[in-house]
């Protein structure tokens, strides 16, 4: 073979795990400049010659599992794998480009947003909570809170009732009942204990319990049952009057030095926090105890645990996200898995998909909202315009919404338009 052939000619082998778009199980022999737009030409016109009924699909190209994002012989010299070989690649449909919704204009900025069916939570720095439709009606505003919203999250939502709870720079994280009907909203219970602004709140998946960390280090657990047993009717109508109960956490779980950033159950026994000391910790509640840790080298301003990869998404004081994989055995280092280039600022906040275990979104100080695969380190699959000012939370609890709020002072929506298969 001389070396023109090696230089200009490759060998691949096309595999996908979508058999409905399978070809002929044989090498072919290609350019090496090759781009993802050739290859797409390649595979739709071997799934044409077998079916004239095909219709065009997009597909994004895994080579070494990666993302092709260059021409593959550029691919292939980065990564330093050799021509000579049979290189298998995997092809898969391409995420469709979200379509932008409407734009949920606030009266300041927009510190948290929250997903649950169709309602859309929203925390403001105005100290008020907002409900809305993700059609973009605005449904309530809530007061109650002194100082800016920094995290909501639902506890429970049904045709009648909706409760949730909203956590403050006011030290005080508030549960409320909103009557859907009637559409008013009353303070169910104030959770004290914190004395500095908590960061983040997050509910357990059984909704027994919900955990907030906050600027004085400390991690606490409450209960998130709205109506705590022993209570009888009548304390029930007093504590309305009071504009709800006082509640006292269940445990306070101390170990992190500077504030804490990022909340999450793993499940229910299990909680993760990101903090600004630079590091992870995962807590276990049956112990009342740290678990494990997981070291960086910068802050942590957000972390995300992903139920599907059972992967960590991170982003720091610095431009890049993070992967890591937290079952790492006991006192080894938990390597970052990839590192995700793109954003041109600080990024603030990361949330994975519910249900492509491969998919994330994240917000920056640039403005910007990106859609990711983890399987493209080197660029974003889409870049979500729409904010003028920097992004301070995103949500995709909802698999239909990828929701971003911003210092724009206005909530964001993009529309999946990936059509769930059974």
């Amino acid at each position: 073979m001389g070396m023109d052939m090696v230089e200009g000619q490759l060998q691949i082998q096309l595999k996908t795990k979508q058999k409905q778009y399978a070809v002929p199980d044989i090498p072919y022999s290609i350019a090496a400049n090759v781009t993802t737009e050739e290859l797409n030409t390649l595979v739709n016109t071997l799934l044409q010659e077998a079916d004239s009924c095909h219709k065009g699909v997009e597909f994004d190209f895994l080579a070494v599992g990666e993302f092709l994002r260059l021409n593959l012989g550029d691919h292939l010299k980065q990564l330093g794998i050799s021509f000579e070989d049979v290189i298998d690649i995997e092809y898969v449909e391409r995420f469709p480009s979200p379509e932008p919704q409407d734009c949920l204009i606030h009266d300041d900025w927009v510190s948290a947003v929250k997903c649950r069916d169709d309602w859309i939570l929203t925390g403001c720095y105005d100290s008020t909570v907002n409900i809305w439709t993700a059609k973009g009606e605005h449904k309530l505003t809530i007061s109650g809170h002194s100082s800016p919203i920094k995290a909501v999250s639902w506890i429970s939502l049904n045709a009648e009732l909706g409760v949730f709870v909203s956590a403050s720079q006011d030290q005080t994280v508030m549960m409320w009942g909103w009557n859907i009907a009637r559409n008013t909203a009353e303070c169910l219970c104030v959770c004290r204990g914190h004395e500095r602004g908590i960061d983040c709140v997050d509910v357990s998946e059984n909704i027994q319990k919900m955990a907030t960390g906050s600027w004085d280090t400390m991690l606490k657990v409450w209960s998130a049952v709205p109506n705590e047993s022993g209570a009888d009717a009548g304390t029930a109508k007093k504590a309305r009057v009071d504009q709800g109960a006082t509640r006292t956490p269940i445990l306070t779980l101390q170990g992190h030095k500077e504030a804490i950033s990022a909340v999450q159950w793993v499940d229910n026994e299990t909680i993760l926090t990101g903090s600004w000391d630079h590091t992870m910790k995962l807590w276990d509640l049956s112990l009342e105890g740290l678990k494990s840790e997981i070291v960086g080298n910068k802050s942590f301003f957000d972390v995300h645990f992903s139920k599907l990869s059972g992967l960590i998404i991170t982003c720091s004081a610095d431009k890049n996200l993070r992967l890591y994989d937290p079952r790492g055995s006991k006192g080894a280092t938990h390597t970052i898995q990839n590192t995700y280039l793109g954003h041109s600022q600080w990024v603030q906040t990361v949330h994975w998909s519910s249900t492509e275990e491969h998919l994330f979104i994240s917000g920056g100080y640039d403005n910007q909202v990106k859609l990711w695969d983890m399987r493209s380190p080197k660029a974003p699959l889409y870049d979500l315009s729409g904010h003028e000012e920097k992004v301070m939370d995103c949500d995709w609890s909802n698999p239909k919404y990828m929701v971003s709020g911003g210092a724009d002072n206005t909530v964001r929506i993009f529309k999946s338009k990936k059509v769930v298969r059974s």
